[in-house]
């Protein structure tokens, strides 16, 4: 386990397979139906000063993974720096098994008055939360509200679709590559986002996707980024929390746009965007309501340019794509949704009817793959 104060100390790790009131401003609360009961139940909560408080988070991959859990590290630095003589804890590659749930049951023992998981736990961390009424608890990636537990994520397929935009006026195969980890809602909405983004400006354009069964594991998705091209991709997206692919793009002559922080650096000329994370204001905005005693469970999603975006454009994308992205991104911030129907799947199943707008909540939950994806169900 991972203990600091305001400068950090170094005591243990972790190692496994995978890689709310008070919400940042900008945020969208979306309560989950059928849970209205649980703010009833919530006991009023005693301010906190800094430094008594212990703040404990438990990330799903190694800190350094240059992805999600680094962004997610990035929002625990923010804490330190906003609140001086805070105390917080952490583990690294919390696995998906018995022992997250002693992780958590850990942290409760160490006097946590609040616990953020950085990946969804599901059941892992209800056991523990349901039995620690008096501590906070957050699931990034949840779908479960409580009393004392809430859940936040992104809704990164804004900034996928404005990045599919570009993919479908640079690529000359008209065909994407696509590296997820697992057929999940999460990665459904990515890929779908980018191909429909793509089909705006190019109808005829297609997704080939291959999962690897991990977060981060930059050999896997080497191998799979490598196939993709020598099957006629010639850009490649995903969710990985790491460069792997982007290197493949650079060594092949293909563009590559990424996922979590911005990874120009691994790859400039092949390196088209990215689509970028940040939970920093979240994470102070809810450890301040923690503090003053103010904190309740809720459900948020970080919105478009507040907390999830596209990064700058590479060097060798060309302005009128550029330009014709952004001008998407500024009718998104607008307030406009391109995800409309009609949209079908990619059995032919008519799954979103003329007329009709899916939201935020209708992506979240997406377990089918848009038309001319294939390879992802």
């Amino acid at each position: 386990m991972h203990v600091t104060g305001s400068r950090g100390r170094l005591l243990t790790s972790r190692r496994s397979m995978l890689g709310l009131a008070g919400v940042a401003a900008g945020s969208s609360l979306l309560p989950r139906a059928g849970r209205a009961d649980a703010a009833s139940t919530i006991m009023p909560r005693r301010p906190i000063a800094p430094t008594d408080a212990l703040i404990a988070f438990g990330h799903t991959g190694p800190i350094t993974d240059g992805g999600w859990s680094m962004v997610h590290d990035r929002g625990v630095q923010a804490v330190r720096r906003a609140f001086p003589g805070i105390r917080t804890v952490y583990v690294e590659s919390v696995p998906y098994s018995a022992d997250a749930t002693r992780i958590f049951r850990q942290f409760v023992a160490e006097g946590a008055n609040m616990v953020f998981a950085t990946s969804e736990y599901g059941d892992f961390i209800k056991d523990v939360s349901d039995r620690a009424p008096d501590v906070a608890f957050m699931e990034c990636d949840g779908t479960t509200l409580t009393p004392n537990l809430g859940w936040y994520y992104v809704s990164h397929w804004y900034a996928s679709y404005i990045i599919g935009i570009a993919a479908g006026l640079m690529s000359k195969t008209g065909r994407l590559g696509f590296i997820g980890a697992f057929p999940i809602p999460s990665v459904y909405a990515s890929a779908n986002a980018t191909l429909l983004g793509a089909q705006s400006v190019n109808p005829a354009m297609t997704l080939q996707g291959i999962t690897i069964n991990a977060w981060f594991d930059p050999q896997a998705a080497t191998q799979a980024a490598t196939a993709l091209v020598d099957n006629g991709c010639d850009f490649l997206c995903g969710i990985m929390d790491e460069p792997a692919y982007l290197r493949v793009a650079v060594a092949r002559g293909v563009r590559a746009a990424m996922w979590n922080t911005g990874m120009l650096k691994y790859g400039p000329e092949a390196y088209v965007s990215s689509v970028v994370l940040d939970f920093n204001d979240f994470y102070v905005a809810q450890v301040r309501a923690l503090l003053d005693g103010t904190w309740r469970p809720s459900a948020a999603f970080l919105t478009l340019g507040h907390g999830v975006d596209r990064d700058a454009w590479g060097p060798g994308v060309p302005e009128g794509v550029a330009r014709q992205a952004d001008d998407m991104r500024d009718r998104m911030l607008a307030g406009y949704n391109p995800f409309r129907g009609p949209i079908h799947d990619n059995h032919g199943q008519l799954r979103v009817a003329a007329g009709v707008t899916l939201d935020d909540a209708a992506i979240y939950h997406c377990d089918w793959a848009v038309a001319g994806v294939s390879g992802l169900g």
